[in-house]
């Protein structure tokens, strides 16, 4: 059985991929310095799969620390990378912490790879590398533009750092999975997106509204150039995007250092923001508070995947539909206020 080191595996993405590869008969070995997440996802993993799960607690970027885990667990066959600061809003107020965590998180990484003599590594990055995009659904080779964030900043240098270590002939296979807009939960309802404090993404602040945590959500801005007016995302069920990992793996296993290529992970489909809040309200039953606001700097109309390219390489195509991805947030939420009572 391999071994995959999952770094940020203890965040809401990392923690979906950890339960999908045990089930894929992998190792996960899970590292989390747990700055946005908790060690509660451990105890969840092992609640839903019935396996124990090695959490190592320390920082990516901390040399010595990462030096220990490899010297720990021995043969590694493969990584991995989450860890990275995520909210869109803050990279534009504290643009220095996102680059010198989400940078110096990967150079540590890579270098310890290269020592190490670990080749596979999947590397987690996003769909605002293209910007405000040219053609929708967006192709893999449509042009990288400008940022509008560091986070988004953060993702192309990252992407480039994988690429010329590739190019250096370094032993390492790598592919960069861009993501559209992951949403959903485990369908058991025992894990899903809790972020610490406010929520940066549509959701879960859509179902903390509705479970009565929040007072109302806002939607920022209705005048696009869109069928109703609202932002289009391309929506996809987190499972299906760890799954998607898997099949990044598995190509990669099969592939000769150097390696370098790069994968969007979407449905191919957009919806509108007030088509994700109707479809809530159908699949569940709940009124959501709603009010229209300005636009948010920074906001795109339209972004939504081409996913053919990965449907025909990797064999991966979106299972999940948005309706199971609302319905399974939901569960989660409503467990969690719950027992949170």
């Amino acid at each position: 059985m391999k071994k995959i080191l999952i770094t940020g595996g203890t965040g809401y993405i990392g923690s979906h991929t950890a339960i999908a590869l045990l089930e894929a008969g992998y190792i996960p070995v899970v590292v989390d310095n747990l700055v946005n997440s908790s060690r509660q996802s451990i105890d969840r993993i092992r609640e839903i799969t019935g396996t124990e799960v090695t959490f190592h607690e320390g920082d990516a970027a901390d040399k010595t620390f990462l030096s220990h885990v490899f010297e720990k667990e021995g043969d590694i066959d493969g990584i991995i990378h989450f860890a990275a600061h995520k909210a869109v809003g803050e990279s534009v107020k504290e643009p220095l912490k996102y680059y010198d965590n989400n940078l110096n998180a990967l150079i540590t990484l890579l270098g310890t790879m290269r020592e190490q003599g670990v080749a596979p590594i999947v590397f987690s990055s996003s769909a605002t590398v293209y910007g405000d995009p040219e053609q929708n659904p967006i192709p893999e080779h449509a042009p990288i533009k400008e940022s509008y964030s560091p986070y988004a900043s953060t993702k192309i240098v990252g992407e480039m750092l994988i690429k010329d270590m590739t190019k250096s002939g370094a032993k390492i296979s790598a592919i960069s999975l861009r993501y559209f807009n992951p949403i959903g939960a485990h369908e058991s309802g025992k894990i899903g997106e809790l972020p610490l404090g406010i929520p940066n993404n549509l959701l879960p602040y859509l179902t903390q509204v509705a479970v009565g945590l929040r007072e109302k959500l806002t939607v920022y801005g209705n005048d696009y150039d869109t069928p109703d007016g609202t932002c289009v995302r391309d929506y996809l069920h987190v499972m299906d995007l760890a799954h998607a990992h898997i099949a990044a793996l598995e190509h990669l296993f099969a592939q000769e250092a150097p390696f370098y290529d790069v994968f969007n992970v979407g449905t191919g489909k957009g919806s509108s923001i007030t088509e994700l809040i109707g479809t809530f309200e159908k699949v569940t039953g709940v009124p959501l508070n709603y009010e229209i606001g300005p636009r948010r700097e920074g906001d795109i109309a339209v972004c939504y995947a081409d996913s053919t390219k990965i449907e025909r390489v990797l064999g991966w195509k979106a299972e999940r539909s948005i309706e199971d991805a609302l319905r399974d947030s939901w569960r989660w939420q409503k467990g969690t206020h719950s027992s949170s009572k």
